[in-house]
């Protein structure tokens, strides 16, 4: 750890502050620029959206690999810069066929960031880059929340003007977080493995490509929370609208109040495993929960919809924490960035195709449906063992808790 590392993170922590509130305006309220300014149908917009979530996922290995090699704080630096410029170019689109290669070159250049923070992060993270990588995620949070409070004046102006100060605001944040990363030192270079840069190591690594196959299909209760739970609560219970504000509160409230804290024991791939078995467990629980509430008087189902959120969020927090630390212990740490990339394509995949799964399980068959979900989830959790202990004994350095850390039973 470098002498100035401390200096570091803080620049880090807030340079993801800045970039997360712009972020946040738009996930709150950027589809409306195009329903209200470019003209775009609702329809158009999600397809958009989801062909360049998909395009987007095939950035992530190849430029974490570039990042390897190249420079990681120069790549990510350009992916933040390739982001802002893609997304002052949609207050010029006025089509969907302008909006889409626009969505796809935003989607690449964010994807590709994610991959290429990844070096960085473990340059600077100290002796324990999952716990930092826990404290970005608290602020990413904070920041998100801001900037879904900000939007929400836009949305209540509802005026051209506003909506193009939201998209202007969110590309400047991109630009801000770009030089900020630039200001970070250059993290030292890590020389290629033995048997040299390749850039598809990471695709062949079987037994890393199982585990983040099994956290991707996991990555699929974030939209639980974010797709699922809105729908469920207005259109198959009795409770009282409000309790979808609630709920999201409550969600973001304890994330940013127990992230770090649950990530503590989360220090070997064995205690990750053990804590996404764990996360299996929390989410079959809430979603016996969350199906609970249906049919039942108003003042319960709120009381039902709020509990399962608290449980589901309980299983958020260790499948986070145990994401953290089996991508950094089981990745390389001179292909880190690539590694990361492939991880960050499982976790994309499961949430491309997380909504029409979930909408079809339970939106349309009701309470069958969150059994189904519920038993996905327990039985990926359940499986998170069994695949980690593969993957530690493949390890160059396997058999050192320092590297890759001892699994001995999940």
């Amino acid at each position: 750890m470098t002498p100035d590392s401390g200096a570091v993170r803080r620049t880090l922590k807030l340079q993801v502050l800045v970039n997360t509130v712009g972020n946040g305006m738009y996930m709150t309220a950027g589809v409306l620029y195009f329903l209200r300014v470019t003209g775009l149908s609702a329809a158009q917009v999600g397809a958009g959206l989801s062909v360049a979530g998909l395009v987007a996922l095939s950035a992530g290995v190849p430029v974490g690999h570039l990042a390897d090699r190249r420079g990681a704080r120069r790549v990510y630096a350009a992916t933040l810069v390739a982001s802002g410029l893609g997304m002052a170019s949609f207050l010029l689109v006025h089509g969907f066929w302008q909006f889409l290669a626009v969505a796809c070159l935003c989607g690449l250049a964010q994807n590709a960031g994610a991959a290429a923070r990844g070096p960085i992060v473990r340059a600077y993270g100290g002796e324990r880059p999952q716990r930092f990588r826990a404290q970005l995620r608290v602020v990413t949070n904070i920041g998100i929340s801001a900037g879904a409070v900000l939007a929400g004046a836009v949305v209540q102006a509802d005026t051209r003007t506003a909506y193009v100060l939201l998209i202007a605001g969110n590309a400047v944040s991109f630009l801000a977080a770009a030089a900020m990363t630039l200001a970070v030192p250059p993290p030292a270079p890590v020389p290629p493995g033995p048997a040299g840069p390749s850039w598809t190591a990471a695709l062949r690594d079987r037994p890393f490509v199982l585990v983040a196959a099994l956290d991707g299909m996991m990555s699929i209760q974030f939209r639980v929370v974010t797709v699922l739970f809105p729908l469920w609560a207005v259109t198959h219970t009795a409770a009282p609208r409000w309790i979808v504000g609630a709920g999201m509160l409550a969600n973001t409230a304890l994330v940013v109040a127990c992230q770090v804290r649950a990530g503590r024991g989360v220090d070997s791939p064995s205690a990750a495993s053990a804590a996404m078995r764990r996360a299996g467990l929390a989410f079959v629980l809430a979603c016996g929960v969350f199906a609970g509430a249906q049919g039942t008087p108003g003042w319960a189902a709120a009381l039902l919809l709020l509990a399962g959120m608290t449980v589901h969020t309980l299983g958020e927090l260790w499948h986070s924490a145990a994401g953290f630390e089996l991508s950094y212990a089981l990745a390389p740490d001179h292909a880190t960035g690539q590694y990361l990339g492939l991880w960050g394509m499982g976790m994309g995949l499961g949430g491309a195709f997380a909504p029409a799964l979930l909408t079809t399980l339970c939106v349309s068959w009701g309470r069958p449906g969150w059994a189904v979900v519920g038993a996905l989830l327990l039985f990926t959790g359940l499986l998170s063992p069994a695949a980690t202990r593969w993957a530690v004994r493949t390890r160059p350095r396997a058999g050192t808790e320092t590297s890759a850390g001892a699994v001995a039973g999940g």
